[in-house]
């Protein structure tokens, strides 16, 4: 009689077998691995067991964990390819065939004639296929980030992303929060930090029934707590039994095309 457990060993696919490769290879329990990038033991688990197939957030995560070309497994699973890293980066010198994104080397700093050699540790980050919307705009109508589809990513250096899991980049719609975030930007989220309390004066994520996602700076002002433009033409928002969001993220940087 077959061993059912070779069985499901054997039959397992590569993408199952890789992710349960990747988490002995780092020592790690399926609970240690899940909290590395904001999944639970149990989803891992069904991950190993092809149970259930990762989301694209899921592989990319698993990419920045894994070393040497193994991440370029996770990331052409979520849709991604190396060429995307390299035209995030400027002037990107390959070695090999593939290089790791956590070693990438940079060869030209600043302008002019002189060049100087450095290292850089660098995440990838998705660009997900989501809007957040400035006060009078109107967001996409997701409350967890990482549900969301993936529509290209950022390479960006480690030291910009203190939760690298954690974080994603959105597009910007409206100018409520100009001339600081203007409309068409993209804005890099971090939604491992949502405790109000540690966020007061940040620029935050929420997340409104009605409303969607959306984007201001968060004031808390003894009991009332206030989600403020950046541009005095638009109103703040107070936050009440009435008008309850949820925070989902903090923003840690943003960037946009000169003009």
């Amino acid at each position: 009689m077959a061993d059912p457990i070779r069985k499901l060993k054997i039959s397992r696919p590569a993408w199952a077998k890789a992710i349960s490769d990747l988490r002995l290879h780092l020592k790690l329990s399926q609970a240690d691995l899940g909290a590395r990038i904001g999944f639970s033991a149990m989803t891992i688990s069904r991950w190993e067991r092809d149970a259930q197939e990762p989301p694209s957030h899921g592989y990319i995560g698993l990419g920045n964990l894994a070393r040497g070309t193994t991440c370029w497994f996770f990331w052409e699973r979520a849709g991604l390819h190396s060429e995307d890293v390299m035209r995030a980066v400027p002037r990107l010198q390959r070695t090999a065939d593939s290089v790791p994104l956590q070693n990438l080397e940079i060869v030209t700093a600043g302008s002019g004639p002189k060049r100087a050699e450095a290292k850089v540790n660098l995440v990838a980050i998705p660009l997900l296929k989501l809007v957040v919307a400035s006060h009078g705009e109107k967001g996409d109508n997701v409350s967890v980030l990482s549900d969301a589809p993936v529509e290209n990513m950022v390479a960006a250096p480690t030291d910009w992303c203190p939760h690298p899991s954690y974080t994603s980049c959105l597009r910007v719609r409206g100018n409520s929060m100009a001339p600081l975030i203007q409309d068409g930007f993209v804005v890099a989220a971090d939604s491992f930090e949502t405790d109000r309390s540690a966020l007061d004066g940040k620029i935050v994520i929420a997340w409104h029934r009605d409303l969607g996602l959306t984007i201001s700076r968060l004031r808390r002002y003894d009991r009332t707590e206030v989600l403020q433009p950046e541009n005095a033409q638009y109103e703040a928002v107070t936050l009440s039994a009435k008008h309850s969001s949820k925070i989902v993220a903090k923003v840690l940087w943003w960037i946009g095309k000169a003009t």
